[in-house]
């Protein structure tokens, strides 16, 4: 199967794309605008935050291109909110978040599942070449990318995935 030419292509980040990749804050803050577009308030309303602080970051992920600026709607009182959208960007760049912020972020969209709700998990320890280490690595890379590629199911019911091929420290 050919690839799309104008399909996004993995890439390192820079360093300022990595700095505003570096806060689990700010990997939430794409996750809730990755449907549907947020206006600043609605954020620091979800994220139980002050406005200013909330801004800081929005407009951090907004320089580096990880949120996109709508157009002002038309607020109460005169008001003009303006909406972000994630742009994907961050899922293309190769090494973007540091390991314990991807982790923390996980831990935090983990934690607020509702109880008794499915979260299928598995931990697998394997003992592997380096060549197969990158094998595998590669092959949930590839699957990953292909459903990233795919547009939202309508109607779809919002998932995460995480994953991590890591050494074990556990075990020698």
């Amino acid at each position: 199967m050919a690839l799309d030419p104008d399909a996004p292509r993995r890439r390192p980040p820079t360093d300022a794309e990595a700095r505003a990749l570096a806060s689990s804050l700010r990997l939430r803050i794409l996750r809730m605008c990755l449907d549907e577009p947020r206006t600043n308030a609605q954020l620091a309303e979800r994220l139980g935050m002050a406005p200013a602080t909330v801004l800081h970051h929005v407009r951090t992920l907004t320089d580096t291109g990880f949120l996109e600026a709508l157009p002002a709607e038309r607020g109460r009182r005169g008001s003009r909110p303006r909406p972000y959208r994630a742009t994907g960007k961050s899922w293309w760049l190769d090494g973007g978040a540091n390991a314990n912020t991807l982790v923390q972020a996980f831990i935090d969209g983990v934690s607020r599942v509702p109880p008794g709700e499915d979260v299928p998990m598995a931990r697998l320890g394997l003992r592997l070449s380096p060549e197969e280490q990158a094998e595998l690595a590669e092959r949930l890379q590839a699957l990953a990318d292909e459903y990233a590629r795919r547009p939202p199911t309508p109607g779809g019911r919002p998932v995460s995935l995480f994953m991590a091929v890591h050494p074990d420290t556990d075990r020698d």
